[in-house]
């Protein structure tokens, strides 16, 4: 649909800045709720950084793919039981009792894991944790979106996106000033605990979401909250209105939330319609790759040949900070340009940026520098990898080495004044890491020196770029304004954790993927997804720019899948505030 339901014409984005001044309330109930959404964005950030150095403190991490796979991926598997959870939770007990039980797990799990003795212990703590974000991933944006005015409901729902990527920006930060203090991954890991006591306290003081109270019969409550949130007393009236109205039609609903299953939901044709766009929005989220720069995205940095920590900790920065910058694109674009062309936009640059990296990556493991037999005879016979010796030396280069498994080895780059010069393969440990380095040579265990490194990371900042405005924060608002309003807290849950479960398989699959058939082909595997993305966006995502949240259920009703996405939109006739029409969607 085109056009917004008050006959709003500026910028929602300008709106919220001249907000704060007329009613900063609203943007006090956002920002404290927002807070979650920070955490979520940390917790799911920091790991990228503080596995490099887990890998270092033990020995165990650092030889075992399925393992560091094991450390990052827990904390998904836990936030699929927390948005399953959430979504029951928020329905029965309220959206802020949600976020201050998130706040309690967001704490458990960082004191647990900054006191680690050994992985279980840390796969513990990236449980707790993701508890926590799987219940802030959901309750966040819908407590926003619950007390938002609708104008500008989008732009305030965008603000806890961008608080996410904001924690994740915020993670590397944290994770490149604690590279040479002494506990490193300990500290980068347990800051946590301290947003979280943070927003816990700020919750204490803030109501309950208007539209959950009014649900329960605490009709009062809900009108003086919402009096705070709206200037006009017309705009109070509509919204209790709007309000009554829904809670009528549950009542001539057989059950209730509590009580109605996910069976019956979908046979009505509003959720199941809303589901299939919510649902595959979030599901698609992940399948495009995000979470793989996230949370390996200085692993991605090795692999395209930049050997040291702090350097690829530094170079991750850049994608994370662009992360960044595009959540607050999307909250100047959400609602001028509407949800569903934002997307469209973003899919488009995600697919032509996941080509390049896999050419990129595809040149850089074609052409990696040869293992010279000289260089390699430098260095003490002992100190040879295995495999390279019984092979008779021939047709190597630094790929090849790096495959090497029995034992691992590395590869030692030229000390000629060129890393892309003929090297030596080694035995890789900690000894001959550090007999290369005393040479002032670069070791490679994770990727090979390569020309193309800056390709590689203008490809993962094209990536950021686009995906973040668009696929980074549209599917959280979508989901937020979607479901009728009676089933919003279960549908957001099943959303949520489909969201969830496809990140955990991208999670526990990209560094196996990457071993198995090389990153280029991993890449490649993502762009072939973002196309069916964009598939799914232009047929059966419809477009809630500028809807109250309660005529969105109306527009759904009429809807169809529009598989001829290229034709014009007909017009049902229906005349909004204002003397807009509304589309026939």
């Amino acid at each position: 649909m085109e056009g917004g339901a008050h006959g709003f014409d500026g910028s929602a984005f300008r709106e919220c800045f001249s907000l704060s001044w007329r009613n900063p309330y609203v943007l006090r109930l956002a920002f404290s709720a927002g807070i979650g959404g920070l955490l979520f964005g940390y917790d799911t950030g920091v790991i990228s950084g503080a596995l490099l150095y887990i890998r270092d403190d033990f020995r165990s991490v650092d030889k075992n793919t399925w393992l560091q796979e094991m450390i990052v991926s827990m904390a998904v598997a836990g936030a699929i039981i927390g948005a399953a959870v959430g979504g029951w939770a928020n329905d029965r007990f309220g959206r802020r009792t949600s976020i201050l039980v998130a706040d309690l797990l967001f704490f458990a799990g960082a004191v647990v894991m900054a006191s680690a003795t050994g992985p279980v212990q840390l796969v513990v703590g990236r449980v707790f944790v993701g508890l926590g974000v799987g219940m802030a991933s959901m309750t966040a944006p819908l407590y926003i979106s619950e007390a938002s005015p609708a104008r500008i409901r989008g732009a305030l729902v965008s603000t806890n996106g961008f608080l996410i990527t904001g924690g994740q920006f915020l993670s590397y930060l944290i994770n490149l000033a604690f590279t040479k203090a002494p506990g490193t991954w300990r500290w980068m890991l347990g800051v946590a605990g301290l947003p979280a006591v943070f927003q816990f306290v700020l919750m204490l003081f803030l109501p309950e979401s208007p539209r959950w109270l009014y649900r329960k019969g605490r009709v009062e409550e809900a009108e003086a909250i919402l009096r705070k949130i709206y200037m006009a007393e017309e705009e109070v009236e509509r919204e209790m209105q709007e309000l009554k109205e829904s809670v009528e039609a549950e009542a001539r609903e057989q059950g209730s939330t509590e009580k109605v299953s996910l069976a019956a939901l979908v046979k009505t044709k509003t959720v199941r319609r809303g589901l299939v766009a919510g649902v595959g929005l979030q599901v698609f989220q992940q399948l495009v790759g995000i979470n793989t720069v996230m949370y390996y995205s200085p692993t991605i940095v090795q692999l395209a040949g930049f050997a040291s920590n702090q350097t690829a900790l530094a170079l991750s920065l850049v994608t994370s900070g662009l992360n960044a910058l595009g959540s607050i694109v999307s909250i100047y674009f959400i609602d001028r340009t509407g949800r569903r062309k934002l997307l469209v936009i973003s899919l488009v640059g995600v697919i032509a940026s996941l080509a390049l990296l896999s050419a990129v990556f595809h040149e850089a493991t074609s052409h990696s520098p040869a293992v010279g037999p000289a260089e390699t005879s430098h260095f003490n016979g002992s100190l040879t990898c295995p495999d390279y010796r019984t092979s008779g030396s021939s047709a190597w280069d630094c790929t090849r080495c790096l495959k090497a498994s029995s034992p691992e080895c590395g590869f030692c780059a030229s000390g000629a004044g060129s890393k892309l010069l003929p090297g030596a393969c080694l035995l890789s440990n900690s000894t001959v890491r550090d007999t290369c380095h005393g040479e002032d040579r670069l070791w490679y265990t994770r990727g090979c020196p390569s020309p193309y490194g800056w390709l590689a990371m203008a490809g993962l900042a094209l990536y950021i770029a686009f995906f973040s405005p668009g696929m980074g924060t549209v599917p959280w608002i979508v989901n937020s304004e979607i479901y009728p309003l009676r089933h919003r807290g279960v549908c957001g849950g099943v959303a949520a954790t489909a969201n969830w479960v496809s990140n955990l398989a991208v999670a526990q699959s990209f560094l196996s993927l990457t071993e198995a058939i090389g990153p280029a082909w991993t890449f490649l595997i993502f762009g072939c997804l973002s196309v069916a993305a964009l598939a799914f966006v232009l047929v059966c995502v419809p477009e809630t720019k500028g809807l109250p949240i309660e005529e969105v259920e109306s527009m759904l009703e009429r809807r169809e899948l529009r598989l001829k996405f290229w034709a014009p939109r007909a017009h049902s006739g229906r005349e909004l505030p204002g003397g807009a029409k509304k589309d026939g969607v």
